[in-house]
């Protein structure tokens, strides 16, 4: 009997010294936290993309240009974010666009790593600024020194995962195979112009041929 008794004695020790260690915890406890709600979720990331606020933090950023990006859908206007997601764009002659962009928000993104930075996000940021400043004192060309030119500048400057050549080229074959859209709507903006356009002309000169 006397094992039995033991045993029961200690589990009822057990169980008391458990309640009263919760009865503890829950007075430390602010009284308006609600343990079933959401308010006990960790905080948003700095690093988190926040499509509500604009917010793209080290992203290299995309948006259709009217009429190019119909016929072309993978070319189109580019910018780049700091480490906290606010967007530089080289938007025109003489002019970085900061917290905007020219042609709209962006419908696609390209999240670059910042442990391919070597200098973390004060190495990035430093490098976004010198290449919105120098592009302050260019002309835009729509063809050879544009918003893509810019943001090579920046990548060159900081050596983007160890290089110092990236380019227009590059730049667009990244974002094509590297960016995603942003939910269904970016796709869409991106892609239906140029789907309609190849049904329109489908229509004209492929199917008289089968009528």
């Amino acid at each position: 009997l006397m094992p039995n008794y033991c045993s029961s004695r200690l589990r009822r020790l057990c169980a008391s010294f458990t309640c009263f260690r919760i009865r503890n915890l829950l007075v430390l406890l602010p009284r308006d936290v609600n343990l079933e709600s959401s308010s006990l979720s960790m905080p948003r990331s700095p690093l988190e993309v926040d499509h509500d606020e604009h917010r793209y933090p080290f992203c290299i950023v995309w948006t259709p240009i009217p009429c190019i990006t119909w016929f072309l859908p993978f070319v189109g206007h580019i910018g780049i974010a700091t480490s906290r997601g606010i967007i530089r764009d080289f938007a025109g002659s003489y002019y970085v666009s900061e917290d905007e962009m020219g042609f709209g928000w962006p419908t696609r993104i390209w999240q670059l790593d910042e442990r391919m930075v070597s200098g973390g996000a004060e190495t990035y940021d430093s490098a976004v600024r010198f290449a919105s400043d120098e592009y302050k004192n260019h002309v835009h060309n729509i063809i050879c020194d544009n918003c893509h030119s810019h943001v090579a500048l920046a990548l060159n400057e900081m050596k983007y995962a160890g290089r110092d050549n990236w380019n227009m080229v590059i730049l667009a074959a990244g974002m094509l195979f590297k960016g995603r859209s942003l939910g269904f709507v970016g796709f869409i903006k991106q892609w239906l112009p140029f789907l309609i356009l190849c049904f329109i002309l489908i229509a004209i000169f492929v199917v008289p041929f089968f009528v």
